[in-house]
């Protein structure tokens, strides 16, 4: 997956508030009387979360599965001026040093990982390598958002040297949405352009199932919020955060 669209990503992504997403976990990290110092974002993609925490002052490491979306991540902290350390890792196997004081991991990363067994994967890593007390913040996309505002839906936009076609359906049984994402991308010194299709899988999750392999995984689970806000999530929340805790480690004396 992004091994293609990497290179248009964060042209297409361009009205995607990440500065107030940051601003969002800070709220998250500020409500649960956290001040991590070194944080691990998941599933970084370009480093469009990555680098405004770094910015604010935190030491970030970054981890994600695609090399193109790491270049691209690597290119835009160093005209940032940004040291960040960035991993090409799966989530489900990532490997760290030592222990940050949080982890964190936006924009639906998680959905991508279709069983269970892969998300319990991942939430045992993350207990694995918090501090004692470290914060677990993510976020899903909900059914209500597959079934009721992205299905059988189309959508396109023309940029300069990009365009794009993005084909949207829910599968209700599978509780599985897929992207067929087909886009044209001009050649470097030509008038040509190249057409380059991907095709991407998200599954939806019952936020019961969601908090029971939090616990299965040692983790603490602390609240669920209508996401960018402190409010629980309502039926027709599109988009819900988490919030856990490392419980199980001691701190040192």
């Amino acid at each position: 997956m992004y091994q293609e669209f990497a290179e248009v990503y964060d042209e297409f992504m361009e009205d995607v508030p990440y500065e107030e997403w940051a601003d969002y976990i800070e709220m998250l990290w500020q409500h649960y009387g956290q001040k991590p110092s070194l944080v691990l974002d998941l599933a970084c993609g370009t480093g469009n979360l990555t680098i405004p925490l770094a910015k604010r002052g935190y030491d970030m490491i970054g981890a994600d599965q695609s090399e193109e979306m790491l270049e691209s991540a690597r290119r835009k902290a160093e005209q940032e001026g940004c040291d960040i350390l960035f991993l090409e890792q799966d989530m489900r196997e990532f490997e760290l040093y030592g222990t940050v004081g949080s982890v964190i991991c936006t924009c639906d990363s998680l959905n991508y990982l279709l069983e269970e067994e892969d998300l319990l994967k991942v939430f045992r890593l993350v207990n694995n390598y918090l501090d004692p007390g470290g914060v677990f913040l993510f976020d899903m996309n909900t059914e209500y958002r597959f079934k009721n505002v992205m299905a059988d839906r189309v959508q396109t936009e023309i940029y300069d040297d990009a365009a794009y076609i993005w084909d949207n359906y829910y599968f209700e049984d599978e509780k599985i949405n897929e992207y067929q994402i087909t886009f044209f991308m001009k050649e470097r010194n030509s008038d040509l352009y190249r057409r380059v299709e991907e095709i991407h899988h998200e599954k939806a999750y019952d936020p019961a199932c969601i908090v029971k392999l939090l616990e299965d995984a040692g983790l603490e689970f602390m609240d669920m919020y209508d996401a960018f806000t402190l409010q629980p999530p309502t039926e027709t929340s599109e988009r819900i955060c988490f919030a856990a805790r490392e419980k199980g480690k001691r701190k040192e004396s």
